[in-house]
């Protein structure tokens, strides 16, 4: 990923920006005014560009210019005083992405340059199209059953419709079915509908127009324009709003939509795959999924299969993961011993083929040595297993580590970790340099719902289960830790 560029003349604001992307594992390029950032451009560009708008000679609005009539994918952030704010219409007008009123809150301003940053790499994969498939590892009947499948519907530009569990590879199945389709030099755009505010996913969706809505300064092209001639993936299907169900019902009918404050109908030429966890039938039946949508999306109907059902690909993703992890992180790549592959391959994994690359990570980060036996795993998994688990060289078993429920593993705080930094904090930054190194998203909610599970649990077995009584202790609310309770799945609570 190329970094982000920072064009102001007060030197404070840049360190400033600076400082904060940094912590964010972003990387950045400041100048000092416009006409350099106008001259580096002739050898190279950002993906993210942030500009004051006064500055000595050349003005952020000038640069703005000049990058929009060679760049016109790339966001541009224009930072103002309030008294400029005429020139910030001006930047809109001139495809700014968003501003920056000064004084600005650091964390809004990371904020506002991350969702820049996301859309940049959206574009960018738009711009690169499928050269960056990953592959599809099996060798299990199980799989080379969808092989042959997507074989089968190499040449069709027919719906389909994917299912599965959670984290058993629906996209990557997705992936390969637009690679070796007639559409395959075109665009392929993901979208998970399910974690996307109902509010934004029809803007998200189709796009909005200007003024279509409070915050819309712009005009912004939706999935399906990005899609055009290309292939539109919309995973979580079943999670999608009713209301918007009908909206793509018509678009899938009659291949026309209109923006968000629009009413010029655009016209959609997109293959559209689908995919699901739930069972889309039972939704049906209770009223919370069309049922013309659902039959125009089950044209064609490719189960993938869970981890369970494959157990002899667990060794060849394990090796695969394993490297992929370390290329990330620069370092050697892990070897498993061979009672930890045959204890990894018996394994029941509730997040499939996601929670065994998100273990792979953790390993990578948190083994002690290049050979990984049993002991070394996460103590959620061997706890359980007899000796196996049992950790070397200790007196008593350490307190156990947090398991993510969906699957993504967590380190043991009391387990050794070569090179760490002493205490806690320092095998967190670990664990999320891990995660972040690994390309994971949502680092933030993964591991605060992590660390919030550890207390909460910690703290009711301390008050024997009394929640009322736990809530006190940590100085949260009665409401807070009920709700708390309920979201992270936290079993044993009971009222004082």
């Amino acid at each position: 990923m190329k970094p982000i560029w920072i064009v102001d003349d007060d030197e404070s604001i840049r360190w400033v920006l600076e400082k904060a992307l940094a912590r964010e594992n972003l990387a950045t390029k400041s100048f000092a005014n416009a006409r350099d950032a106008i001259a580096a451009l002739e050898f190279d560009t950002p993906q993210v560009l942030v500009s004051d708008i006064r500055m000595p000679g050349a003005s952020g609005l000038e640069l703005l210019q000049t990058v929009k009539s060679r760049f016109p994918g790339l966001p541009v952030i224009i930072i103002t005083a309030f008294s400029d704010l005429d020139s910030a219409v001006a930047a809109f007008q001139g495809g700014a992405f968003e501003y920056l009123a000064k004084p600005f809150d650091i964390d809004k301003a990371v904020e506002l340059i991350r969702r820049a940053l996301e859309e940049s790499l959206r574009e960018t994969s738009v711009e690169s199209g499928p050269s960056e498939t990953p592959e599809i590892l099996g060798q299990a009947p199980a799989m080379q059953e969808v092989f042959r499948a997507i074989g089968r519907l190499s040449q069709s530009n027919v719906t389909v419709l994917i299912t599965g569990e959670s984290g058993s590879g629906k996209e990557l199945v997705a992936r390969a079915l637009h690679k070796h389709s007639p559409r395959a030099a075109q665009p392929f755009i993901a979208l998970n509908t399910a974690a996307i505010p109902k509010d934004l996913l029809e803007s998200e969706l189709f796009g909005h127009e200007r003024g279509a809505f409070t915050g819309a300064q712009t005009t912004r092209r939706g999935r399906f324009e990005q899609a055009e001639n290309g292939t539109l993936f919309l995973d979580e299907i079943g999670d999608m709003p009713f209301d918007l169900q009908t909206r793509l019902l018509r678009v899938l009918s009659d291949g026309h939509f209109y923006r968000v404050g629009g009413h010029q109908p655009m016209k959609a030429n997109v293959r559209v795959i689908t995919a699901t966890h739930q069972n889309l039938e039972q939704r049906v039946r209770d009223g919370l999924f069309r049922e013309d949508l659902y039959h125009r999306l089950n044209v064609i109907r490719l189960r993938l299969p869970s981890l369970r059902e494959r157990r002899e690909d667990i060794p060849i993703l394990v090796r695969h993961f394993l490297v992929q992890s370390a290329r990330q992180l620069g370092v050697e790549a892990k070897r498993m011993s061979e009672p930890t592959m045959q204890f990894l391959s018996g394994l029941d994994l509730p997040g499939n083929v996601r929670q065994l690359e998100n273990l792979c990570n953790w390993i990578t980060v948190m083994a002690p040595g290049q050979t990984v036996e049993i002991k070394d795993l996460p103590l959620e998994l061997t706890q359980g297993q007899g000796d196996a688990g049992a950790p070397a060289a200790h007196g008593e078993a350490p307190p156990p580590a947090v398991a993510h429920p969906h699957g993504g593993q967590v380190f043991d705080a009391a387990a050794p970790a070569t090179g760490a930094p002493p205490g806690w904090i320092g095998l967190l930054e670990l664990q999320a340099a891990g995660m972040l190194g690994a390309g994971q998203q949502e680092v933030m909610a993964v591991l605060g719902r992590q660390f919030e599970s550890a207390l909460i649990k910690t703290a009711l077995k301390h008050t024997h289960g009394r929640k009322n009584d736990a809530a006190v202790r940590l100085g949260i609310g009665r409401n807070t830790i009920t709700r708390k309770i309920s979201e992270l799945g936290i079993d044993g609570a009971k009222d004082d």
